[in-house]
Order: C-alpha cells, then structure tokens, then sequence
C-alpha cells in the first residue's frame, strides 16, 4: 500500500492487489474502513457476505467486522482505503486466515 495522508483519527491509503491474489482475513478492534475502487475489480468478503465492486463502486467495514479483499480479475485492483478511528497502527490487525503467512499484529 501506499498512504495518502493521515490526521489524528484519520488515514488514507492506497491498495494494490494483483490479479488472482488476496489479502488476510482480518479484523480490526479500534477503527473503521471505507474502500472505493479506483481501477479494476474487488471482491470484498464482509462477516460471511461476499460483494463484487467495480471501479467507482465502494464498501464500508464497520470496526469488528471480519473482512477480507481479494481481485478476482485479470488486471491489478488498486482501490483506496480511508480508515478512521481512534487508534489507526498496523498493529491493529487480528488476522483469522493469511495466504502470507502473516501473524496478527
């Protein structure tokens, strides 16, 4: 990802995800997200719900609600991500599945 900008409460990010890839299956205990996409497609897993998005379509993820983005497509997703909340570190992150092999934060 890259960010964007970032207040006390606020931050802006901007995410990549190649074709056939996706990220965690995560949480979040302390902030909020809304995605938009900006270019390609994103399947967005929400509490057990699956909904597809195009470009200039968006999705919001309340705070605690199991979440995960993947690209079903043939060209790169990049999508922004605004999060808000009271506490926006990396370390914010309960991770249930993770193609990485990533710990939770």
């Amino acid at each position: 990802y890259d960010t964007g900008g970032e207040g006390e409460r606020w931050q802006v990010k901007k995410i990549h995800v190649k074709p056939g890839c996706s990220l965690s299956l995560q949480m979040h205990h302390h902030r909020a997200e809304h995605w938009v996409v900006v270019q390609g497609t994103a399947c967005v897993e929400r509490d057990g719900d699956t909904l597809l998005l195009s470009e200039n379509q968006s999705a919001y993820i309340p705070l605690g609600c199991r979440h995960r983005l993947s690209n079903p497509g043939h060209i790169p997703l990049e999508l922004i991500e605004v999060q808000s909340g009271p506490y926006l570190g990396e370390d914010d992150i309960v991770r249930f599945e993770d193609h990485y092999g990533r710990t939770s934060g």
